[in-house]
């Protein structure tokens, strides 16, 4: 169909504009990075395990080896984390990637098959600091794009202002009158019934299948999400420590962990973590992960054990974030759906 060949002249000419403020924006944020005397690296996109999260789905590949022979089952990353975290604990210090990350089943206006993820991280300094580097970098993209606001639709985002912050009991409390805390007595097998009947008081339907985790999306994104990061950028953080994924517990309140996401226009732009060092930990967190997913969705990746054996010989105490290049660039530009800032889209979709 003519409306899907983006190559054409009159079709890329309508996004060209945006494409050339994202090339500004990938130069301004390298050099930023450069300016904090971080390390650029550059890691496989092959991975024996693709990332763990329950609900991320990967593309399972086969690599031919002609010199061992056979053919090995392989995925694309979700995520570069795995082995830029092998880079920490071989001694590197300051690092940041921008790569190319994969998830099947994804594709809507905020959402694509293959994508641009910033991932960065910082040995022996804590995600506050993640949290300056977030600041610092929105007020970069803008400059580089020329904007003074961050838009989607009739959003507006300041990237100049200091970011707000919210806890997610807070957020809960603010906007639902939810004390999310009271229905997690036990942080790591908090209560479905007692969230139900909370999302049920406000007016959600939830299904007799649904999991403590389903209802709190729900939650979130129906009545929670939608509204942050307005005005101002806002920091979501201290999440339940059942949703730690590969952070750490807050050493001032065990019930939650050092990880937080970073809102625009509502937008999620970022997901940052307080780093676990802990390799058994580790492992029984993403044994959990692989049983939930195989629950639901009947499969499961392997471990990468390689990993598990860099955080047994010592991981040193860091924290990371991912950061979603292509909604920045997105937002910096006013456009509605990722593809309009993509050079090319993965085919099938619109262009």
């Amino acid at each position: 169909m003519p409306g899907k060949e983006w190559w054409r002249p009159e079709n890329f000419a309508r996004k060209r504009a945006g494409l050339e403020s994202r090339a500004r924006i990938m130069a301004a944020l390298r050099a930023q990075f450069a300016a904090w005397g971080f390390t650029e690296v550059e890691t496989p996109c092959l991975q024996v395990s693709p990332g763990l999260e329950p609900h991320i789905m990967a593309l399972a590949v086969e690599l031919g080896e002609p010199l061992a022979g056979g053919r090995h089952p392989l995925y694309l990353h979700t995520s570069p984390e795995f082995s830029m975290k092998k880079l920490l604990a071989a001694g590197m210090e300051r690092i940041y990637q921008i790569a190319h990350v994969w998830r099947d089943g994804e594709r809507s206006a905020t959402h694509h098959p293959e994508f641009t993820m910033l991932e960065w991280y910082r040995a022996g300094e804590d995600y506050q600091r993640l949290m300056e580097d977030c600041a610092r970098l929105l007020a970069a993209a803008a400059r580089a794009a020329g904007v003074t606001e961050l838009r989607r639709g009739d959003r507006r985002c300041d990237p100049f202002a200091p970011p707000a912050r919210l806890t997610l009991q807070q957020a809960f409390q603010h906007y639902c009158g939810i004390d999310l805390l009271a229905t997690a007595p036990d942080p790591l097998a908090p209560d479905r019934d007692a969230l139900a009947a909370e999302a049920e008081r406000i007016g959600l339907y939830v299904s007799p299948n649904d999991s403590w985790e389903d209802v709190f999306f729900r939650i979130m994104m129906d009545r929670i999400e939608p509204f942050l990061g307005d005005g101002v950028p806002l920091i979501l953080c201290e999440y339940p420590l059942s949703m730690a994924a590969l952070s750490r517990p807050c050493p001032q309140d065990g019930r939650v962990a050092e990880r937080f996401e970073l809102y625009a226009c509502g937008v999620e732009l970022a997901n940052a973590f307080g780093e676990l060092t802990d390799a058994a930990e580790q492992e029984r967190r993403f044994t959990a992960d692989m049983d939930l997913k195989e629950r639901l969705y009947g499969l499961r990746y392997p471990l990468d054990q390689d990993f598990l054996a860099a955080l047994r010989a010592g991981l040193p105490p860091c924290s990371g974030i991912a950061l979603g290049v292509d909604r920045l660039v997105m937002l910096a530009v006013g456009a509605e759906a990722l593809e309009a800032v993509l050079w090319a889209p993965v085919a099938g979709g619109e262009g």
